[in-house]
């Protein structure tokens, strides 16, 4: 899982550049001053996304409906347990992570609330939740990101299954504690089975012994793949996209390249946010997440002089504009959100694999 971004100088400038954009789009959203309310609402988000994009969306949100949101950044994982353990005492209205396996398992324990299917019918239905318990937002694909000076794209595999060849030896940046990874597993597990994934899985960790390019977040890998300390590693398209956003072109070093058409390690990964049951502000939570959805927050997501995204809007028709292959192109393995689930088993090979 990624570590969370420090809040910065960079929250205020993006939040300023969203606020005003959305004065102009306010209507699309379908949203107004929130009814019936004499005094401020104000409701309190669970976030596990980039601190950046969220704020720009939280800006645009409070903007468009007068609702004000108390903001508390944290990793996924880790805002999932706590809201686990808090149960129906959580103060979270809302929570908002990048990966869909977090939300299935709050889903799982039957912590979410239903969202409201005009929100759900802003998504296509295969990248919400199969129960109707959250939300899809936006998209990322599952790539490799790699440095020309220490390897050629030639070189690189074409099946994720390749990582675990002992040619990768020493040349493999890797992240197993990164949520985003645990699609690519289940993927495998469903395309192989257990066994040959756990094999899979063993294999890349031999080809990372000895050597010191396991991390802790895709950032890292991005940063450490670019500045030429390993060869290659697998990460989600936007990280170096966001990587050349903020440290400029000229000092970009890497490239990407895709694994082979419908492969186990081109995934889809889908962000969503879910209302909690235990929320005393349902109506004010559901409207952030109509507004997620909507034009007005699916074009921020669009439009990288925003949010500094670089994901895929996925919602009310909105396409992205960054300079990057268009989401109607990718030709990702078919796994559905459902069929990815909560990541459990994921994290049970990682583990019996020794890499975590």
């Amino acid at each position: 899982m990624r570590l969370p971004r420090p809040r910065s100088p960079l929250r205020a400038v993006v939040a300023l550049v969203a606020t005003t954009a959305i004065g102009g789009v306010l209507a699309a959203c379908g949203s107004g001053p929130a009814s019936g309310s004499g005094s401020r609402q104000s409701i309190t988000l669970y976030n596990g996304q980039h601190v950046q994009t969220t704020d720009a969306l939280v800006a645009g949100f409070e903007r468009a409906t007068g609702i004000t949101v108390d903001v508390r950044d944290g990793t996924e994982d880790t805002l999932t347990n706590q809201i686990v353990t808090e149960g129906a005492r959580s103060p979270a209205d809302v929570i908002y992570t990048e990966n869909s396996p977090a939300l299935e398992y709050l889903q799982s324990k039957g912590l979410l609330a239903k969202v409201d299917p005009g929100s759900l019918a802003k998504t296509p239905s295969r990248y919400n939740s199969p129960s109707g318990d959250w939300v899809g937002v936006s998209a990322r694909v599952s790539v490799m990101i790699y440095n020309p000076s220490l390897i050629s794209k030639s070189q690189l595999p074409t099946s994720v299954l390749g990582l675990a060849s002992p040619r990768y030896k020493g040349k493999l940046a890797f992240a197993p504690g990164e949520t985003d990874f645990q699609p690519i597993v289940t993927a495998v597990d469903r395309a192989y089975g257990k066994a040959a994934t756990l094999s899979w899985l063993e294999g890349i960790s031999a080809n990372l012994s000895g050597y010191t390019h396991t991390y802790a977040a895709n950032e890292t890998i991005a940063d450490e793949v670019n500045r030429g300390v390993v060869a290659f590693g697998v990460i989600n398209q936007y990280y170096w996209y966001r990587m050349r956003a903020e440290i400029g072109r000229s000092n970009i070093h890497s490239a990407l390249a895709y694994f082979a058409p419908h492969d186990p390690g081109y995934v889809i990964d889908v962000s969503g946010a879910a209302v909690l049951k235990s929320s005393k502000h349902q109506a004010a939570a559901q409207e952030f997440l109509a507004y997620l959805v909507s034009k007005a927050g699916q074009s921020i997501i669009a439009d990288p002089s925003k949010s500094i995204s670089f994901e895929y809007p996925i919602a009310s028709g909105v396409t992205t504009k960054a300079p990057e292959t268009p989401f109607n192109r990718l030709q990702p393995y078919p796994i559905t959100v459902g069929e990815l689930g909560d990541g459990r088993a994921a994290v049970a090979l990682l583990t019996e694999a020794g890499l975590l």
